[in-house]
């Protein structure tokens, strides 16, 4: 059996191949949603969590590429990017995983990060990323992922399929010779209700869900949080080692 394997994307697509032009149309219009929701500023630190290695794709990395102010732009990731700091200078790379970030509490003004969530593992792994992008933002978060429920995954650029139950779904990928979107660890799609039930498990933050559209179907959900608050509190200074309040994963099913 021939096994099917990804590039660094976590993606089968070739390059320029009319998935991955589709693909880069949607992030762009997500971009531009990252830019307006989140009202960012000339001067706002941002954290990018979850930056690639893979450079086959013209949309790889899009915040480094298209956002002008490269010296306000820290990215991380587990893969080695550091090739960033030649292509884009004035931003920071460091080799570091989104479900231990190391960084102090509200390190950053802004932390994005474009589909990573459904590459970080269970439902428990999904609330800690979540917990610890909140952890070091001190205005907001926005963050993006496929939507379970557009008829085309675009990871393994097959229709209906990740409709299945989930058991289903990766035993249908390892008899295809598709083992590694089998693995909860590289691929575990969610849909808004997914979403919401992650928000539940973060203290200090609102949240809301909405999503683009590719033919008049939600093809990526956005979630924007905001810190919260009160008008008797102010926000402490980035890196003042201020924690946030989390609630524990041990309850989680």
């Amino acid at each position: 059996m021939v096994r099917t394997l990804p590039n660094k994307q976590y993606n089968v697509a070739a390059p320029n191949s009319l998935p991955v032009r589709i693909a880069g149309h949607q992030r762009r219009i997500m971009y531009d949603r990252f830019i307006m929701e989140t009202g960012i500023g000339e001067q706002d630190t941002v954290l990018d969590v979850g930056v690639t290695a893979d450079r086959s794709y013209e949309s790889s990395n899009y915040l480094e590429a298209w956002y002008p102010y490269k010296s306000t732009v820290t990215a991380v990731g587990i893969d080695d990017a550091s090739f960033l700091l030649q292509l884009y200078p004035g931003i920071r790379f460091l080799k570091a995983n989104g479900l231990e970030l190391p960084f102090s509490d509200l390190a950053f003004d802004i932390v994005h990060l474009s589909a990573v969530l459904e590459h970080v593992g269970p439902f428990k792994n999904q609330v800690k990323f979540v917990q610890e992008c909140c952890r070091v933002a001190r205005k907001s978060v926005f963050m993006t992922t496929p939507n379970r429920w557009f008829p085309m995954e675009f990871h393994t650029i097959l229709p209906f399929v990740h409709w299945l139950p989930k058991p289903a779904f990766r035993q249908l990928m390892r008899s295809t010779g598709r083992d590694f979107f089998a693995e909860e660890s590289n691929l575990n799609l969610l849909d808004a209700r997914d979403l919401a039930s992650i928000t539940r498990y973060v203290e200090d933050f609102t949240f809301r869900i909405s999503s683009v559209s590719l033919w008049c179907w939600p093809s990526n959900l956005l979630l924007l949080g905001r810190r919260i608050v009160s008008s008797e509190e102010s926000i402490s200074p980035r890196g003042s080692g201020v924690s946030t309040q989390q609630l524990s994963l041990h309850s989680i099913q």
